[in-house]
């Protein structure tokens, strides 16, 4: 059992370590289809707000989102007289744990705030600028781990497989200039183009690791790969180690490795980059809007990054040897301390990340696809019922989701919004109240209305929470392209 914990504090360590940053982009969905909404441009950048505005610096578009398909009812369970144990006590069967667990665990958190933003109609078309801190943190984590935490050895051999375990961080600061114009009666069309400066990138992921344990001896192999760059310097230490050759001859070998003691302050500014928004709108018919929208397609080149590996060589364990009742009569080497600091050297090898060079590292945006399409209910024109399609494409952190909607703008300065969502991460209510008057504007709405918390105001099942709020001053008369 100790042998068991570990390894899984080490490997649960490991997946850890890039979630020294936890906050990128985190769009208020629920509102892509109000008209009176002063940020659907983030969404469609061909969307026009209705009035020039000047937001609030910082709280003009403030936004904080968490997804995940497990929550704290996964890992924490009611015992009979009401006090609450965690997964690893007896009490709770190894089924009803892992029963509660998808194949992959994900998990989600992003924010997303803007410093500087302002927008106006001008020169044909509709003209945005906007200043804004974006970070966003990903993990997924596969069933198998939390097995292995679990139920360890049964039946006298066991395997697990961890393969696409992994973990990354992402924080940018971004400036986005965009332009929406009618080119068609029934044609919209916009565009951004974003200047990034990256801040903090990490990214850890082991590609296939193998734990087969036995009677006899355990087995772990695999490899795994670690990159850092940005405000955060996980700086380098030499470490110097025996080897023995071919031929049984000794000899000393080093290695650079990172040195996660001394954690301290990089370059304020890790890199540059560009990404572009592209979108567009179609009437239909008088009653049919049809909107389709590609975001964030780009990169950011981050100079001086870490790029380091898993050491992951097969590593074997076969029990204590030869331990004598006195351990002051061992022999050197072989008392039960020195086996078990052995134990302790190995596995932090193990898991140790051998730097491979520093050099630019570039990384592509997860990209973002947006279609929607939006019916006007005919006996009451001011309400709406819309669908949205939202797709991240990011690799093994990918998500999809479909949102269906009813919006209603029952007077010129208030419309509302209230949607259900079927994700990679559940099922989720959203929704909107926005006030929208000449001079002022507030509005405050979720993607993932959470009913049920913990006292840390945590969900309690799946672990989907958004909330989003901002202030923003309008001026000028109501337009349309």
């Amino acid at each position: 059992m100790k042998r068991r914990n570990k390894i899984a504090a080490a490997l649960l360590f490991a997946a850890s370590i890039p979630a020294v940053s936890t906050w990128a982009q985190n769009s208020l969905r629920s509102a892509y289809f109000l008209e009176g909404y002063t940020y659907r441009h983030q969404m469609n950048p061909a969307f026009a707000s209705e009035r020039n505005y000047v937001g609030m610096p910082v709280l003009g578009n403030f936004n904080i989102g968490l997804q995940s398909n497990i929550g704290v009812s996964n890992f924490l369970y009611k015992q009979p007289n009401g006090d609450l144990t965690t997964f690893l006590n007896g009490s709770v069967s190894s089924g009803e744990f892992l029963d509660g667990l998808k194949n992959r665990n994900r998990l989600n958190l992003d924010v997303d705030m803007n410093i500087i933003s302002f927008g106006f109609h001008k020169w044909g078309g509709f003209n945005t600028f906007d200043l804004s801190i974006k970070n966003g943190t990903r993990a997924n984590l596969p069933k198998d781990l939390f097995e292995f935490a679990k139920v360890g050895m049964q039946g006298g051999h066991s395997e697990y497989n961890l393969e696409d375990m992994g973990m990354y961080s992402n924080s940018y600061a971004e400036i986005a200039l965009g332009h929406s114009r009618k080119i068609m009666d029934k044609l919209t069309v916009g565009a951004k183009v974003k200047f990034l400066l990256g801040i903090y990138n990490a990214d850890f992921h082991i590609n296939d690791m193998k734990l087969v344990m036995s009677d006899e001896k355990w087995l772990v192999s695999g490899d795994g790969e670690f990159s850092t760059a940005g405000i955060v310097d996980i700086p380098t230490k030499l470490k110097t180690k025996d080897v023995t050759d071919d031929y049984g001859n000794i000899h000393q070998e080093t290695e650079e490795e990172l040195d996660f003691d001394n954690i301290g302050t990089g370059d304020a500014i890790g890199g540059f980059g560009m990404a572009f928004d592209f979108g567009a709108t179609y009437q239909l018919r008088e009653d049919l809007e049809l909107s389709m929208a590609v975001l964030d397609l780009g990169w950011i080149s981050y100079k001086n990054a870490v790029q380091s590996a898993m050491a992951m060589e097969p590593w074997e364990f076969d029990g204590f040897h030869d331990i004598p009742f006195d351990s002051n009569k061992a022999a050197p080497g072989m008392s039960i301390e020195d086996q078990i600091d052995n134990l302790t050297d190995d596995l932090e090898d193990l898991f140790q990340m051998k730097v491979q060079g520093k050099d630019k590292h570039t990384k592509a945006l997860g990209a973002t696809l947006n279609i929607g399409a939006l019916y006007t209910f005919p006996f009451y024109d001011k309400l709406k019922f819309g669908f949205l399609e939202s797709t991240r494409i990011n690799g093994q952190y990918s998500w999809s989701e479909g949102r269906f909607s009813a919006n209603v703008a029952p007077v010129k300065c208030f419309d509302a919004s209230i949607s259900y969502a079927i994700s990679s991460f559940g099922s989720s209510f959203g929704w909107i109240a926005n006030y929208h008057g000449k001079g002022f504007s507030l509005f405050l709405g979720s993607n993932h209305q959470f009913f049920k918390v913990t006292p840390q105001f945590i969900p309690v099942n799946n672990a989907n929470m958004n909330i989003s709020i901002g202030i923003n001053f309008p001026f000028g008369d109501i337009k349309s392209l």
